[in-house]
């Protein structure tokens, strides 16, 4: 990390404001070199002129200058704040490459700042997921993250694990004396809390994925009930094509809509029935495929035609699938003819995709505000469920040795749950079971 790396680190496209950013041992040397001025205050903006190594003025800008070690990077920073656009950002960053500095990597200034000590890995991915939120509810746990909230979590576990390790390390040594019962059960009672914690945390992360991601709400239903109006209805504009004719939509489309305060990714599928020809069954497979990805699932049912076979299979689905759901009757503008004691066991909402439809919207975002709106740490990536995956499985793989007495075994599989939660927040160093086990020595020992 010795050399000097710059990037935009603002969006492309027409803005009042472009910020060009400047990181390592010769950013201020590099600013003053495009800049008249000969020294620059830490965190105060000076307003000077910019010139490229032509000496032709490339725009007045705000300088912001952050010593290290008090930056973000842990490193020297050079902030140019200049007029946003296409152009004079990039300007300013040709020029910076031309004296020397290196176009940073994706990701290269999180890096550094992990690397110094500033951020822990659970806030690097914090940073990451905080620009791709879909939701309002995603900002606010990714801004508890960057306090660091999941981290109090990892070091809490990380704690109780080696308190337990310890006590198993010092037991090893008397494993030709009997072991008092009542130690064994209560590591048994604290590995059993841990476990269930964890569990939690991994399922209803799982749940609430689609706060970063989206939350993924397909439609569905037999053909001709409905779905592409809908779909069309709730875009406010026409996305799919819509007929009179049975099986006019063949694949899934899918699209974005903010519903209160979350952003959805919206899915019509292809009426769901036995299909007449090959490509139709395909169509069919996908929005079987559709419902599975599925966070929420909207069924459609047309009021204006009796219950039959092909709605009953609708509702199979759905209770087969166990996916939250919410059951809609459509065309409640047009005479009713659906009457069936199994669809009211789902409480059905009367709906009409081209005339009242405001029900259906206050329903959907009850269920996304239901899914979303837990105050429990949340893990925000594929890696950190996937970290806590394995920790469970070693915490499991450790109770039969803990039941049978086998301490070298118990004392393998803790080790590495708290090493795969460690992968969280910062590396497990084996200098921590030392400070655990002697610090719980008398003063003096």
């Amino acid at each position: 990390m010795s050399d000097t790396i710059a990037a935009i680190a603002t969006s492309s496209g027409v803005a009042s404001i472009s910020i060009v950013r400047v990181s390592g041992l010769d950013a201020v040397d590099v600013a003053k070199r495009i800049s008249p001025k000969a020294t620059f205050t830490p965190r105060q903006s000076d307003l000077t002129s910019l010139y490229n190594v032509d000496n032709e003025l490339i725009d007045r800008a705000l300088v912001v200058y952050f010593k290290a070690p008090h930056s973000f990077t842990g490193e020297d920073i050079v902030e140019f704040q200049c007029h946003g656009g296409a152009v004079v950002a990039n300007e300013i960053l040709d020029t910076l490459l031309k004296y020397g500095v290196r176009l940073a990597q994706p990701g290269e200034f999180s890096k550094r700042a992990f690397l110094n000590g500033k951020i822990d890995m659970s806030e690097a991915e914090a940073i990451a997921k905080l620009i791709e939120a879909q939701s309002v509810d995603a900002a606010k746990i990714l801004a508890r993250q960057l306090k660091g909230e999941l981290a109090k979590f990892v070091d809490s576990s990380r704690d109780e694990m080696l308190s337990m390790l310890a006590h198993s390390e010092v037991m090893i040594d008397y494993a030709e004396e009997d072991i008092p019962d009542d130690i064994i059960n209560t590591l048994k009672s604290k590995l059993e809390a841990i476990e269930k914690k964890m569990i939690d945390i991994v399922d209803s992360s799982k749940r609430r994925r689609g706060l970063i991601e989206g939350f993924r709400v397909a439609i569905v239903g037999k053909p001709n009930v409905g779905k592409s109006s809908m779909l069309n209805a709730l875009l406010s504009f026409d996305r799919a094509i819509v007929s009179d004719i049975a099986g006019t939509t063949r694949d899934t489309i899918e699209e974005q809509v903010r519903i209160g305060t979350h952003i959805i990714r919206l899915i019509d599928t292809a009426g769901i029935r036995e299909a007449s020809d090959a490509i139709e069954q395909q169509g069919v497979e996908r929005s079987i495929s559709s419902i599975k990805d599925a966070d929420i699932v909207i069924a459609l049912f047309d009021g204006s035609r009796e219950f039959d076979d092909e709605d009953e299979k609708i509702l199979q689905l759905l209770d087969d699938l166990d996916k939250e759901s919410i059951v809609a009757i459509n065309k409640s503008d047009l005479p009713q003819q659906i009457d069936s004691k199994r669809l009211k066991q789902h409480h059905p909402i009367n709906i009409s995709a081209k005339f009242q439809f405001r029900n259906l919207i206050s329903a959907l975002e009850s269920k996304l505000n239901e899914i979303g709106g837990s105050d429990e740490i949340m893990l925000v990536s594929a890696r950190q469920i996937e970290a806590v995956e394995k920790t469970l499985t070693q915490i499991d793989e450790a109770k039969q040795p803990l039941i049978d007495q086998e301490l070298e075994f118990f004392s393998y599989h803790i080790q590495e749950a708290i090493k795969h939660i460690s992968t969280i927040t910062k590396p497990y160093s084996n200098e921590e079971i030392l400070d655990k086990m002697f610090g719980e020595f008398c003063l003096g020992k």
